[in-house]
């Protein structure tokens, strides 16, 4: 069975063992289980639904495999014949998660 969820402000489609790599869940460690109530669609074939805009009732569960942090993007602004040099650099907090069931 698939579904398309909207987590941590992005949507995935997803079944069951898929591993993502979405923004970090707060407060949550290793091991934890995420019940994701966001589905806007799940089904196949013949059973497949889709929900205006959540479908009721639909819940993803995950496991969070671990938490980590992203590559290391480089922001740099310059504003020519200013003189005006900034240099910035931004790690994004991550989680991986594995989903592990799906209720239509």
């Amino acid at each position: 069975m698939k579904a398309t969820i909207k987590t941590q402000g992005q949507q995935f489609t997803v079944s069951e063992g898929d591993i993502l790599i979405v923004n970090r869940y707060p407060n949550t460690e290793a091991g934890a289980t995420v019940e994701i109530t966001d589905v806007l669609a799940a089904g196949e074939g013949a059973d497949y639904k889709v929900g205006t805009p959540r479908l009721p009732g639909a819940s993803v569960s995950a496991k969070v495999l671990e938490n980590k942090r992203g590559d290391k993007v480089i922001v740099f602004k310059k504003k020519k014949r200013k003189g005006m040099e900034r240099k910035r650099g931004h790690r994004q907090e991550l989680s991986v998660i594995k989903i592990e069931s799906i209720k239509a």
